[in-house]
């Protein structure tokens, strides 16, 4: 039978405390309670709970301070937040700080039920990809192919699949968003990983010297030619070759390539004798081939041959939240190159990385992390760290149009012009603005709903 759910509510309002565990139990939560946000700290150190539901405002410990504690014993925890003072402040602090979400007093009990409901699900799905992500790492793991994203998800397990064939893989994706990386991973992960892994970028060599160094060629096939020289095809002889920038090939290039993929045979250049060939070919691009095909840059049969199975890398840009790890992965890895002992991002400079379109993928954030870490003199890369290089600046929060009493402006307000100016950047896809607000669509939904905009 499968147990249940644990809630942590803290509130120092024994009232709203009671309350709580009334309603929670009702809904087939466990609950426990604590009424200080020091109580809290302790009760996480020593007991696993699935969400805590948490006031922001005690008086011994705070609930923005208990968040922060709570966030170093388990930063996985969904931590809901509840506040009775509508302010600017309190929002953007529980958010920064790590908080799922925060809720208003007194509360709404349909959105509580959601609210919760939706944290447990992000926490299910997160705790599914970690297990998936362990299980490709064991497969993958030399590769170092990072990120928890649906779509890298969908990308490795893919790759689980294409791996021990023998199918020839079309990899397309932007520059930089490690092609090469994912055609490595497949060798090593199939039954050609003890043969070799050889590697030619089309787009790097001219047409007659990419010939020679596709298929070798004889002594005195051309001036410069003193001896016999074995090409690529050769070399990767019972193992993988790697063709990055397939689209670069010359329209002649592209007739004899389709040949020997055709006949699983090669001809030295300046040479008669036809010699077989056991190779798995992937070719990578970052070009979009039906369009190359219209435009008679590509042939149609090759690109048939190519595109047995076709692996699409997603921009860095429409997998965001996979930015954190890769960072993360960068930081620990030019740290101890550099011989820096730095612990992290402040949460600014993280924000920047996360808002920032990388227009270079991987590989510019790769240089970035790099370049931060040797410039840094603290224990943390802060934003300046990285003004240099990220594209444009910091914007600052519009001004809101409506106050409280006491002369701040409504969290109401601050909430529903941060929305509509998150669905304007996003030029009103809710997915892209639920992503950069960091809730999920159905939460963006249900706001855009309760404020009229819909």
């Amino acid at each position: 039978m499968k147990s249940k759910n644990t809630i942590l509510v803290v509130d120092d309002d024994l009232a709203h405390r009671t309350m709580l565990r009334t309603l929670l139990g009702g809904w087939g939560y466990d609950v426990a309670e604590a009424d200080d946000g020091g109580k809290a700290i302790e009760a996480v150190s020593e007991k696993p709970f699935d969400l805590i539901l948490m006031d922001i405002r005690m008086l011994k410990v705070s609930g923005l301070e208990a968040l922060r504690e709570i966030k170093r014993f388990n930063p996985a925890i969904p931590v809901i937040i509840m506040t009775a003072y509508a302010s600017v402040e309190t929002a953007v602090k529980a958010l920064k700080e790590g908080a799922y979400d925060y809720l208003t007093k007194p509360l709404d009990f349909d959105e509580l039920k959601l609210t919760i409901e939706r944290s447990m699900e992000h926490s299910r799905l997160k705790e599914e990809n970690r297990h998936l992500r362990e299980s490709l790492a064991g497969q993958f793991n030399s590769q170092n192919l990072i990120g928890h994203s649906p779509a890298m998800t969908r990308l490795m397990e893919t790759m689980v699949q294409v791996a021990p064939s023998e199918a020839t893989v079309l990899i397309t994706g932007e520059s930089g968003t490690g092609k090469e990386m994912i055609a490595g991973a497949i060798h090593f992960n199939s039954l050609r990983k003890n043969g070799p892994f050889v590697k030619i970028n089309c787009a790097a060599i001219t047409e007659t010297l990419l010939e020679s160094e596709l298929f070798g060629h004889e002594k005195g096939a051309f001036t410069g030619a003193d001896k016999r020289k074995e090409g690529k095809f050769r070399q990767a002889e019972g193992g993988t070759l790697f063709l990055d920038e397939v689209s670069e090939m010359s329209p002649a290039m592209q007739v004899k390539l389709l040949r020997v993929l055709q006949e699983r045979e090669i001809t030295r250049v300046g040479g008669d004798d036809v010699i077989k060939v056991d190779v798995r070919v992937i070719a990578a691009t970052n070009k979009d081939l039906t369009r190359e095909i219209e435009a008679r840059r590509f042939r149609d049969d090759l690109y048939y041959r190519l595109n047995v199975v076709t692996l699409n890398v997603p921009p860095l840009r429409e997998r965001r939240e996979d930015i954190p790890l890769i960072a993360g992965h960068f930081l620990t890895l030019f740290a101890k190159k550099n011989h820096k002992s730095i612990k992290g991002f402040t949460p600014r400079a993280m924000d920047r990385l996360l808002k920032n379109d990388w227009p270079g993928n991987v590989r510019e954030l790769m240089n970035a992390v790099e370049r931060a870490v040797v410039l840094s003199r603290s224990e943390y890369l802060g934003e300046e760290e990285f003004a240099l290089v990220l594209r444009g600046e910091p914007q600052a929060p519009e001004a809101p149009d409506h106050q409280t009493g006491t002369g701040e402006p409504s969290l109401e307000s601050v909430e529903k012009d941060t929305i509509l100016k998150a669905l304007e950047t996003a030029g009103g896809n809710k997915s892209e603005a639920a992503r950069r607000l960091g809730i999920t669509r159905r939460t963006l939904h249900l706001k855009l709903k309760k404020y009229g905009v819909m």
